[in-house]
C-alpha cells in the first residue's frame, strides 16, 4: 500500500497533483485509515502514468474519466480514444488557422504603427494605433 506522497514519488507527480486527481474522482484510495491517511494499491502507480500519457495527448480529464470507466467495465475504450483524439486534431487545426490569422492581424497593425505618433487620449479616442485598425 502506497500513501499518496509515495504514490506521487513512484509516479513522478506532485502529492498536490495526487490530491486533485482523487478530488476528480480518476484516483481512488482503497482505504483511509484512521489517521486520514489514504493509501493506494501499487497498481495506482501505472494508472497514474496513463492519466499523465492521456494528458499529454490532449484529453481532458473528462475523456480520461471516460476511458477509464470503460476500462473498469472490461469494455475496451480504443474506438472512442479514437474518435476523441480525432476530434482535438480538428479543435487544434482550428485553433493554429485562428492564431495565424491573429498573428496575421497583429503583423499588419505593426507595420501600420511604426510611423504613427504616440498620442494621449483626447476625450474621443484612447489609443489612436487600436482605432486605427478598426477600419480592417
Amino acid at each position: 500500500m502506497l500513501t499518496v506522497n509515495e504514490l506521487a514519488k513512484r509516479s513522478d507527480v506532485s502529492a498536490h497533483t495526487v490530491r486533485y486527481y482523487i478530488r476528480s474522482g480518476l484516483l481512488t484510495p482503497v482505504q483511509t485509515q484512521a489517521n486520514k491517511y489514504r493509501l493506494f494499491a501499487v497498481d495506482d502507480v501505472n494508472k497514474l502514468k496513463f492519466i499523465r500519457t492521456a494528458k499529454l495527448l490532449g484529453f481532458t480529464l473528462s475523456d480520461i474519466q471516460l476511458i477509464l470507466g470503460h476500462a473498469k467495465m472490461g469494455e475496451s475504450p480504443c474506438s472512442e480514444v479514437r474518435v476523441i483524439i480525432q476530434q482535438r486534431m480538428q479543435e487544434i487545426e482550428e485553433k493554429i488557422r485562428d492564431m495565424q490569422q491573429l498573428q496575421q492581424r497583429m503583423g499588419t497593425a505593426l507595420e501600420r504603427w511604426k510611423d504613427m505618433p504616440n498620442q494621449k487620449p483626447d476625450g474621443n479616442s484612447v489609443c489612436h494605433l487600436i482605432e486605427a485598425m478598426s477600419d480592417t
